[in-house]
């Protein structure tokens, strides 16, 4: 008979963060092995996630075989002068055996100041009986300051609320989320310099494209020069294989021109990062829940895909970028909202609106954006242990 493993159980809470779901873990529960970066921590959020799952289902684990569900998060203590936390996170594959670590998840920011102050890890005397908690997160992946603001009753975070966010079906506590400095510190806001480079695509052609790293590094381009109107929901795209070719081909020559990686075969393994999202003027459509969106309550239409598939609202970091790029004069993103000077901007995405607000400032010679700031809600779904066989790893 052969010999059976036993599962091991891991401490952790299920949280819908934004319009995402992610497995959240104290870095010190994890087992010692994982507790570092290398491949037994990868191997262990593979399982607990449920992937690689060749049936794209991920029905042995906690992921809902979308990019937005495939998610895990990881907390610690930070010993970073002026933060309370480390925030690294990893985007979970749900056909190949890989956790992308190359950015960040803005969704699941929203509950990763709530998951601290609920197990312990911020200074009790930071946290008000009744009011807000700020909480500073140094974010690993990209290495940038996040502030959180939760909302505190009783001495407990704030959950349940009446702030609605398209994409998720019930209200919540609001929790305000600003990202300091979110452009990439190592180089450029603009990898190339330019507010508008030219791509060269096989099989697409030549388009304009603004190529920016805020947030997430971004890949905007026009509606139009890629066959599309901008009011487009998921099964206009996922269920349409040539369709999906096409954008991650147009990612794939994006990342080369952003210098993100140094060969297209470099793409596959990156799939996290940059995103690719397309813009356009606003103009009335109905929202995949079923809601009229109508042209004058916004400024322009995003849509964004993510590891693959068309978001079914935006991702948080892609907001970052949205919005940043939104502030600087000349951006496609700029110009499709109008064009001009602007601190905010209201979008349509496949499940309705998000305001989102950034400052843009040119500093010698070059923009940058001080901050950029949105609203989010999360809660808890279930806490406890997760399980896992303790040979996964």
């Amino acid at each position: 008979m052969a010999e059976h493993v036993a599962q091991i159980k891991i401490p952790a809470v299920y949280y819908r963060g934004g319009t995402s779901k992610g497995i959240f873990f104290k870095r010190s529960d994890l087992p010692e092995a994982a507790q570092e970066p290398g491949a037994a921590r990868d191997k262990i959020l593979l399982r607990v996630i449920g992937s690689p799952d060749p049936y794209g289902k991920q029905i042995d684990g906690l992921g809902n075989a979308s990019s937005s569900t495939s998610k895990a998060v990881i907390i610690d203590k930070s010993s970073r002068e002026g933060h309370d936390i480390d925030y690294l996170f990893g985007q979970v594959s749900i056909d190949k055996p890989f956790v992308d670590w190359s950015g960040n998840c803005g969704n699941l920011t929203a509950a990763v100041g709530a998951f601290a102050v609920s197990q312990g890890l911020i200074n009790p005397a930071k946290i008000p009986q009744n009011g807000i908690c700020t909480v500073y997160i140094w974010q690993k992946n990209i290495g940038k300051t996040i502030v959180a603001h939760i909302p505190i009753t009783n001495g407990e975070v704030q959950e349940t609320g009446d702030f609605e966010l398209d994409g998720v079906t019930f209200p919540a506590a609001e929790v305000q989320i600003e990202f300091l400095d979110p452009a990439d510190g190592e180089g450029d806001m603009f990898p190339t310099g330019n507010l508008v480079d030219e791509l060269d695509v096989p099989g697409i052609g030549r388009l304009k494209a603004t190529l920016i790293n805020s947030g997430i590094p971004t890949i905007f381009v026009n509606a139009a020069d890629i066959g599309y109107i901008g009011t487009e929901l998921q099964d206009d795209i996922n269920n349409n294989a040539a369709a999906l070719e096409k954008l991650e081909t147009l990612r794939a020559y994006g990342a080369l021109k952003m210098g993100l990686i140094k060969d297209l075969s470099e793409a596959a393994a990156r799939q996290h990062t940059p995103k690719i999202a397309w813009v356009a003027a606003p103009e009335d459509y109905v929202s995949s829940g079923g809601k009229t969106i109508k042209a004058a309550d916004i400024d322009i239409l995003v849509r964004a895909m993510s590891m693959g598939k068309l978001h079914h609202a935006m991702m948080g970091t892609a907001s970052v970028a949205v919005a940043t790029a939104a502030a600087v004069p000349g951006t496609l993103v700029n110009l499709a909202a109008g064009g001009g000077e602007r601190s905010q901007v209201v979008f349509g995405h496949p499940s309705g609106t998000l305001r989102v607000g950034a400052a843009a400032e040119m500093r010698n010679g070059k923009w940058t954006v001080v901050k950029a700031s949105m609203s989010r809600s999360a809660r808890i779904i279930m806490e406890g242990f997760v399980r896992v066989p303790g040979d996964c790893f």
